[in-house]
């Protein structure tokens, strides 16, 4: 596969429920194929942070992948779940925020705090020094991500989702190789790709690992808000190794780099069939036409 021109626009997305979301510097697509199995296209324009000069900056910008993770990713999955709904099961207004809030708390709680508490508690059943036991809450975190991954990829709904994951990247490869967008070509091409959200989750973890191992032994409240206020921060430092990463898989030890990366999207990509190719096309194809 070639490596992307550099002027060729640069093209991110995400899965759906029975759709994808393609989105650019300032414009997003979503396609998502409905009970009645037409294919639903919702467009957006980025304003606010998206366009504001500030966030466009290296390192700052990596804010912008942490909200669309957080916020716009859990709006177009909402908006998708309703797509699949009834009149009287949709979610929207209040409901809407009160469940993306709640999401958000979750995730911080089981993924950051949790990890710490446990950490917090073998601490003291066995004496290990303070590094030891933030070194074993980062490993709590990795094995909570890794088996979260895998328990939730039973599920039948969660594959359908992963299989549109795989159909996503599978259209963001041929893209950037500059092939035919049709259901034959992109077909050929990997479920994986090196700037997958799952990469970016991933180093962020590894990432904390090595921070949170550097505060030392502090007390447990201020050790409970340090997880919660330096997730941007991390958030920020993920996203430039992830660019720069993906910008030199050129070099054989960026390669070498990614290949954990790669592996960990075997739990959240799936092979998709082609009609969801055909989604992530359109759904493409339609971020295309809002480009020009």
């Amino acid at each position: 596969m070639n490596l992307k021109p550099l002027k060729m626009p640069s093209y991110g997305g995400q899965a759906l429920i029975e759709g994808v979301l393609m989105r650019s510097k300032v414009n997003l697509a979503a396609a998502m194929r409905s009970p009645d199995n037409k294919v639903v296209i919702k467009t957006e324009r980025l304003q606010g942070i998206y366009q504001d000069k500030l966030f466009q900056l290296p390192f700052i910008r990596g804010l912008i992948v942490l909200w669309d993770s957080l916020v716009l990713g859990m709006k177009y999955i909402t908006i998708s779940a309703n797509l699949q709904s009834k009149e009287d099961e949709k979610i929207e207004g209040t409901s809407l925020y009160a469940t993306v809030i709640f999401s958000i708390f979750l995730a911080i709680g089981i993924f950051f705090l949790l990890p710490m508490l446990i950490a917090n508690f073998l601490s003291g059943l066995i004496e290990i020094s303070s590094i030891e036991s933030n070194i074993t809450e980062g490993l709590i975190r990795l094995l909570f991500m890794v088996f979260y991954l895998w328990a939730i990829s039973s599920i039948k709904d969660i594959n359908r989702i992963f299989s549109y994951h795989g159909a996503e990247h599978k259209t963001i490869n041929a893209y950037e190789d500059n092939a035919e967008l049709n259901i034959g070509s992109v077909m050929k091409y990997p479920v994986e790709h090196p700037r997958c959200g799952t990469s970016f989750l991933l180093i962020l973890v590894v990432l904390s690992i090595v921070v949170f191992s550097l505060l030392g032994d502090i007390p447990i409240v201020i050790k409970l808000l340090s997880r919660i206020l330096l997730i941007p921060i991390l958030a920020m430092f993920s996203y430039e190794i992830i660019r720069w990463m993906g910008n030199h898989l050129d070099h054989p030890l960026v390669r070498l780099l990614s290949k954990p990366n790669l592996l960990l999207q075997k739990l959240t990509t799936r092979e998709p069939t082609a009609d969801m190719v055909e989604v992530a096309i359109m759904a493409l194809k339609s971020l295309q036409k809002l480009e020009k």
